[in-house]
């Protein structure tokens, strides 16, 4: 297509690879230092704001006098804003140029993060996130755009998978630095420290400015049409699968309208994609068999880290523990998300994709098997191994999903790049989404069966029941002097660690849930492995020439 503006006299290795990307001239080392270091701030920045609201959520609640729902809607915003920057994002670059595209999203972010601290409230905290959700969609791509010149081109395969890999470091570093903000204030703080980073990578990005690249006229009306249909429709999907867990998805009609609303205004937009002529998403190419087995394989690995950021998580928290408790244990999940980075940068290459991808699956699927006896009695630290195995496979499996999915994607041409980015982004989103979701709905209706085999179970007749209720009532002999508030307090004290044993035992049944779910993927990409070798394929075809021979009538 032909270029907006003039393409500079580059060298053939300064040219970028793509329209939208940027250009890599030589640089001296001390300004490839400073690309990396404002890579690592831009790409925590986008994450950290929606990981501190993550981590902190229940205390935020109680600062802000917030309802479980209302306070699920600030990680909702995000999301929901998240994922529908994505279908233009990459379009935006191509046409207005990477400077502007960068210093719109940090600095919208910023400006809004700093509003939040003089207007406090519901209303701004979600227009907060719902900014800092356009941000982490700007801030991936410009922390991976950064990366890549910090070293020779020859590199640049290690460095994107470096690049899209870093905002991983923003859940680890949330809970680490959590403690430190809370001690000495209320909520605002989280803010102010939000706010603080937004400005310091804005400033960064305006005074460092990434090399320019080839503009060129990408959008087309029909852009906008798609995107206002489908943008609302992922919307849906992302209230549904964020407020069905709280409200319970057979009880809430309003889930099943806006399910059915999302539905109808999907295939609306991809009616449209499939008939255009230069569409946005390449319908065809993603409804083929070889890339709804890459939607499902990178929806499945996303799905299988939710054993640690719901499962171990969330186990922790109806125990007790809070950010302190928990920073040290983060601190070793970072650690684990370094190694990953590292593994997968280092080892990167076509030959690595495959072994790479079972080697994420094991260690995942590894974790999960070491948590599944776990105890009320256990705490953060406890969790220490099957946690850094845990970090370790979510670090190194963006790499092989990257390569495999832009390989598929230059063999059909350059208009199929914003498929794939669209892809990756929503099945990396909705895994998420849909893994809490549906592991939190499995926790809930195995602690209600526990719950009700533990409470049969709890027979004041039955001597060990009775010692246990006489000596919880003289725990609360100093505190309580009437004898019947002594036992009905005993009773509730007795039903709430029967409660809690049973919410312990539910937790167990999600990781060995997660563990199995491994084990069916491992296998299935094993079969894949095999049967799309050449070496197999040619010595089965006389055993299915013979099969199909037999099955012929007579």
């Amino acid at each position: 297509m032909k270029p907006l503006k003039p393409i500079p006299d580059w060298e053939e290795h300064e040219k970028p690879t793509l329209p939208g990307s940027a250009s890599m001239p030589w640089h001296p080392p001390h300004r490839r230092a400073a690309y990396a270091a404002v890579a690592v701030l831009v790409a925590i920045t986008g994450g950290l704001g929606n990981a501190l609201l993550s981590a902190n959520l229940p205390w935020i609640q109680g600062q802000m006098g917030l309802q479980p729902g209302e306070a699920n809607w600030l990680a909702a915003a995000y999301v929901m804003v998240n994922v529908t920057a994505n279908l233009l994002v990459f379009k935006f670059r191509q046409e207005y140029g990477i400077r502007l595209f960068a210093e719109l999203g940090l600095g919208i972010y910023a400006a809004l993060a700093v509003l939040h601290l003089a207007v406090g409230g519901l209303a701004t905290t979600l227009l907060v996130r719902a900014a800092s959700g356009f941000a982490g969609a700007a801030c991936t791509t410009l922390g991976t755009l950064y990366m890549l010149q910090a070293l020779p081109r020859r590199y640049v395969g290690n460095l994107l998978v470096v690049g899209m890999s870093l905002s991983q470091l923003a859940v680890p570093l949330a809970w680490l630095v959590s403690p430190g903000l809370l001690d000495h204030g209320q909520w605002h703080n989280l803010y102010l420290f939000e706010a603080g980073l937004a400005l310091c990578a804005f400033a960064a990005v305006v005074i460092l400015k990434l090399p320019p690249g080839i503009q060129i006229k990408v959008f087309e009306p029909l852009d906008f049409v798609t995107f206002t249909i489908l943008a609302p429709a992922l919307a849906m999907l992302v209230i549904v699968l964020s407020q069905g867990y709280l409200h319970w998805w057979f009880d809430t009609p309003w889930l099943g309208a806006l399910l059915a609303a999302a539905t109808v205004l999907v295939l609306a937009a991809f009616l449209i994609e499939h008939y255009r002529r230069n569409p946005l998403l390449q319908i065809r190419w993603l409804m083929g068999p070889t890339m709804l087995r890459f939607i499902a394989g990178a929806f499945l690995i996303r799905f299988l880290t939710n054993e640690q950021s719901y499962g171990m998580v969330t186990m922790m928290r109806t125990l007790g523990m809070g950010p302190e408790q928990m920073a040290p244990l983060f601190a070793v999940i970072l650690l684990g998300v370094l190694v990953g980075i590292a593994a997968g940068a280092l080892t990167f290459g076509p030959k690595a994709l495959i072994p790479q991808l079972l080697a994420s699956i094991i260690l995942l699927g590894s974790a999960a098997f070491l948590d599944q006896h776990r105890t009320s009695l256990d705490r953060p630290m406890d969790f220490a191994l099957s946690q850094f195995l845990a970090a370790v496979g979510s670090g190194m499996f963006m790499g092989p999903l990257m390569l495999m999915g832009i390989r598929q994607a230059m063999a059909r041409g350059l208009d199929h790049i914003v498929s794939f980015v669209v892809v990756l982004s929503l099945t990396q989103t909705f895994g998420g989404l849909a893994g809490s979701a549906l592991l939190g709905s499995y926790q809930l209706h195995r602690e209600h069966v526990y719950s009700s085999q533990l409470a049969s179970q709890l027979d004041p007749a039955d001597a060990v029941v009775a010692q246990r209720l006489q000596a919880l009532q003289h725990g609360y002999a100093r505190v309580i002097t009437d004898p019947a508030q002594r036992q009905a307090q005993a009773a509730a004290a007795l039903a709430q660690a029967a409660r809690r044993e049973a919410n312990v035992r539910a937790f167990n049944d999600v990781f060995a849930l997660s563990g199995w779910l491994a084990i069916g993927f491992l296998g299935w990409l094993l079969l894949e492995v095999l049967f799309r070798n050449p070496t197999v394929r040619k010595a089965m075809r006389p055993a299915m020439a013979a099969m199909l021979q037999t099955k012929r009538p007579t």
